[in-house]
């Protein structure tokens, strides 16, 4: 049997955030404006190199026609000149003499014409060159600019921030044409994520409400003490299911919400939040023998405190349910370094491939499992913890640890 050939490998992804400067010589960067200006200067200095030589060359042609003396001496008795030219001055010169001196002293007077010509004009080369390179530079600023708005604004949709529109005012040129289909097509993004939140919203509230009478008939059952033990059993397992269903309903809830931007935001803690749900947590851990550690330092952020909470909840859990059976722990920290709130939470746990890391950040996606039954949550947790971070204009990285386990590192603007 022929053995079957592995899949491609995926191409790396890309590591260069376009919001910071890469390198540490940023200016340096072969940006369009930089190329644009090597090309105006690079042009006008193979013009200016051009003209340069037609002018030169035709100097020089015109000085060559005129080799021949405009005057000659024929006779006559010594002849008295005071001249700079050596060979020239002196008395007593035959006619002869003088006209041979005057010939050379002219063709060197030529020659230093010339290249006295060519250095004035090199010089002057040069320094127009420079104000050519720093003219081009400036007008080519000013040409893109309107890419710099459209690039700005892409950088705040990106963010999650759909209603931002261009907007470009001036002629109706190819820039603005680009302008125009980019605001275009972000409103049909705004149109169809809106519809799409709306959809799971509404969807997630028109299921709480059976959700919530089957539970209570569930519990109804399960009190009467004189039901049957087989019965008993089913209606503990189908409450079970009917909490991880609404467990499901409030996660899908939450997804929708935390993909808006935080309108309202207000002075949060970290450290208070990570404590609030190591609370939560910690009754989990005990049970699972998991060791929790960790200091937390003051990391002050502007947002919604539910939210984050709901970070660091999803993450600690986490942490707990996916750790090893003995002598396990969970480290939790938070610090504000770099005008940014860093919530770090490190576990114990079984070997995470890196090329499998992102994957955990998708819905319904576990390691090397997709949609599959487990007690260990609906799948929704690191999507909403990505979410929700992405809404207050964080981001959150997974990393993992030598020896098994991960390091979720979640990086908020103070």
């Amino acid at each position: 049997m022929a053995a079957t050939p592995a899949p491609p490998a995926a191409p790396p992804k890309p590591t260069w955030d376009p919001g910071q400067p890469e390198g540490p010589f940023p200016w340096l960067r072969p940006t369009i404006r930089i190329r644009l200006t090597l090309l105006y200067g690079g042009m006008f200095l193979i013009a200016g190199i051009l003209l340069l030589s037609i002018i030169y060359l035709l100097a020089a042609q015109a000085l060559r026609q005129g080799n021949a003396l405009p005057f000659t001496i024929v006779g006559g008795g010594p002849i008295q000149v005071t001249s700079s030219c050596p060979g020239v001055s002196g008395t007593g010169q035959m006619p002869d003499q003088f006209n041979a001196a005057i010939n050379t002293c002219i063709l060197e007077q030529r020659r230093h014409a010339l290249d006295d010509l060519l250095s004035r004009s090199l010089m002057a080369l040069m320094g127009l060159s420079i104000i050519a390179f720093a003219f081009g530079y400036a007008m080519a600023g000013r040409v893109l600019s309107p890419l710099g708005k459209i690039t700005r604004t892409a950088r705040r949709v990106v963010g999650s921030d759909l209603t931002r529109r261009i907007e470009l005012d001036g002629p109706d040129d190819e820039l603005k044409e680009l302008a125009d289909t980019f605001d275009e097509m972000l409103d049909r993004l705004e149109r169809a994520f809106t519809a799409q939140q709306r959809f799971v919203a509404n969807a997630s509230h028109e299921l709480r409400t059976p959700l919530a009478i089957n539970r209570t008939l569930l519990e109804v059952h399960l009190s009467d003490p004189g039901a049957p033990v087989e019965l008993q059993q089913l209606g503990k397992t189908l409450l079970a299911t009917n909490e991880r269903s609404e467990q499901l309903v409030e996660g899908l809830l939450l997804l929708a919400r935390s993909d808006n931007q935080i309108i309202e935001r207000k002075p949060v803690d970290l450290a208070e939040v990570a404590s609030r749900a190591l609370d939560q947590a910690r009754g989990e851990a005990q049970a699972k023998g998991v060791e929790i550690r960790g200091e937390r330092a003051l990391a002050v952020v502007q947002g919604n405190g539910v939210l984050l909470e709901r970070i660091a909840l999803n993450l600690v859990q986490n942490a707990v349910r996916y750790n090893v059976p003995e002598g396990g722990w969970v480290e939790v920290t938070t610090e504000a370094v770099h005008g940014q709130a860093v919530l770090l939470v490190s576990n114990t746990g079984p070997v995470v491939p890196a090329y499998e890391v992102d994957n955990l950040f998708e819905p319904f996606r576990r390691l090397r499992t997709e949609r599959t039954g487990s007690d260990k949550g609906v799948g929704l947790g690191l999507s909403i913890a990505r979410s929700v971070a992405r809404a207050h204009g964080g981001r959150i990285q997974a990393v993992p640890r030598e020896g098994g386990g991960l390091v979720m590192r979640v990086t908020l603007p103070l």
